[in-house]
């Protein structure tokens, strides 16, 4: 298996966002989660602060902070059914992020087509 076939296996499992509706999700209370690391967010820029549903967790620690079951868990983690709108830099780590936090059954889980890089595009950040 490749990284390819990887990626390809985590996006059939997914419902992945296109980048306008992204609103229509937060709207319905989903939360966007920004997985970039701080060097990136510190060079392209910030959604915490643009987005009022916005939260940044490092991809190395999501899982413990979105699981309901951890001890390490966020508060909005309370439970399996919260919507979680994964975020990257172009729409490729996400994508394996949230096929991963489906594994542990946050069903909901899901990506930005384009990642950060879309929202930029499609003025939904600035």
């Amino acid at each position: 298996m490749t990284i390819h076939d990887l990626l390809a296996t985590a996006r059939g499992r997914l419902r992945r966002l296109p980048a306008d509706e992204v609103p229509t999700a937060l709207g319905r209370g989903a939360f966007l989660v920004d997985i970039r690391p701080a060097a990136q967010r510190a060079e392209e820029g910030e959604v915490v602060g643009q987005i009022a549903e916005a939260l940044v967790i490092e991809r190395n620690v999501l899982e413990w902070r979105l699981d309901p079951e951890s001890d390490a868990r966020i508060p909005q983690a309370g439970n399996h059914d919260v919507e979680w709108v994964i975020l990257c830099q172009e729409g490729y780590t996400s994508s394996l992020a949230a096929a991963s936090l489906q594994e542990i059954g946050l069903y909901r889980a899901t990506d930005v087509i384009g990642g950060y890089k879309a929202l930029k595009d499609k003025g939904i950040l600035i």
